[in-house]
């Protein structure tokens, strides 16, 4: 293809396997320094420093300044869904970098992409949202209707000021674990935020592991009931 996107490009940016563990770290949503994400990739800060510069000026980071330190994240939300893809095709297709254990079953549990909740518990939360209408699709595009304006509003979200940002307030997401959808957007964001407000859930940025607590989780089922 010698016109339109240069796909190429942006996977060759990602295909390295330290700049591909930089990225997956800055999956949790966080933002990191050059020697954190070194420590990350296994590399020098140097070496790190030059995958930086190459996933920036490639517009897959966005760099931060604080003080005397640089911090990196990604650059926005449809960096994490490519990258959620490209778990569940690495996943699906046998190329696994380690055994499952603990860590692996809690992180197919629950998890944040980015800035959502994903893993089972988010899709049960999409699931039981498009269930009961809360959620549908027009076409392919993904919109929350009436009711579902008034269930997010009971529980404590502004949705008023998510619509009136320019955002997309609701977003599908495919999960890398299942490869089903769970909920992006400013809404899927907003969701886990008052979760964590109602200290229902707290997340490790580090493992992006999301762990509910044992009433936070009896809240969310019942929240979110599913056949």
């Amino acid at each position: 293809m010698k016109e339109g996107p240069d796909i190429a490009q942006v996977a060759a940016l990602i295909g390295d396997p330290a700049r591909a563990n930089m990225l997956t770290a800055l999956m949790s949503g966080k933002a990191l320094t050059v020697s954190e994400l070194a420590e990350e990739a296994g590399v020098t800060i140097q070496t790190a420093s030059s995958h930086l510069s190459k996933l920036d000026s490639g517009g897959l980071l966005r760099p931060r300044k604080q003080g005397r330190h640089k911090y990196f994240a990604l650059a926005g939300e449809d960096v994490a869904q490519v990258l959620e893809g490209l778990m569940g095709l690495a996943a699906g297709s046998g190329h696994l970098r380690t055994r499952t254990g603990p860590k692996d079953a809690k992180l197919r549990q629950a998890r944040v992409c980015y800035n959502h909740l994903a893993g089972d518990m988010g899709i049960q939360m999409f699931d039981s949202l498009i269930a009961r209408t809360h959620l549908s699709f027009e076409g392919e595009d993904l919109r929350l209707t009436d009711s579902g304006a008034a269930f997010a509003y009971d529980l404590g979200i502004d949705v008023g000021a998510l619509q009136s940002a320019r955002t997309p307030l609701c977003r599908e997401c495919l999960d890398w674990s299942e490869r089903r959808s769970h909920l992006a957007g400013s809404l899927g964001r907003a969701f886990l935020s008052r979760f964590e407000e109602l200290s229902w859930a707290k997340t490790d940025r580090k493992t992006r592991i999301v762990t509910f607590s044992r009433s936070g989780a009896e809240a969310f089922h019942q929240l979110f009931p599913v056949n």
